[in-house]
């Protein structure tokens, strides 16, 4: 891609660019994912920032968050790594690495599944879930600061609106292969 023109717009750069290598293609397509991407790295990046102080990254907590929700909904079985890198949508590899911290630091502890014994069930441990249970609270509220910028009914839309788009990328990524790439 071509430095930005100085004084044009990112967006409008964007379309431009869409336009000089596909140049009948509707660039929204591009636009949204680009903006998609831009607020979610934005998000983990402020998430990790202000996670730095509990010792935990933003993936870390999120598997503590998934951990104590499944705790609370199906009972205290625990997850397996499998069902933890599906939920998180990481590669076993990844979960593997983030698993290994958690227990390092104490905050969740592996067991051999009861009715299988080739699989492990990832736990909390006591010390994990008063973690979450003292940061969840900021957190939470801190995320809703990042968002001061939209008024409520603007949250909601977007809310509903980013909902619809996961459901139309469900959709997609559940139709047979298109041609369209070639």
């Amino acid at each position: 891609m071509k430095p930005q023109t100085p004084g044009m717009p990112r967006a409008q750069h964007v379309r431009a660019m869409v336009r000089s290598i596909a140049p009948e293609a509707d660039p929204v397509g591009v636009e949204l994912m680009r903006l998609v991407r831009a607020a979610a790295n934005q998000y983990d990046a402020l998430l990790d920032e202000r996670l730095r102080a509990t010792g935990l990254s933003g993936p870390r907590w999120g598997l503590l968050l998934r951990l104590i929700a499944h705790e609370q909904h199906e009972g205290p079985g625990g997850m397996t790594p499998t069902e933890l890198s599906r939920c998180q949508n990481v590669s076993k590899n990844t979960i593997s690495a983030l698993l290994s911290g958690l227990e390092e630091q104490g905050l969740i502890m592996r067991h051999l599944d009861p009715d299988d014994k080739r699989v492990f069930r990832i736990l909390l441990t006591e010390v994990g879930r008063a973690l979450v249970r003292t940061t969840a609270p900021a957190q939470v509220n801190y995320l809703n600061r990042l968002a001061e910028g939209l008024s409520p009914e603007e949250r909601q839309q977007l809310i509903l609106l980013l909902e619809q788009l996961l459901a139309s990328l469900a959709h997609a990524a559940e139709a047979p292969a298109s041609s369209d790439l070639v």
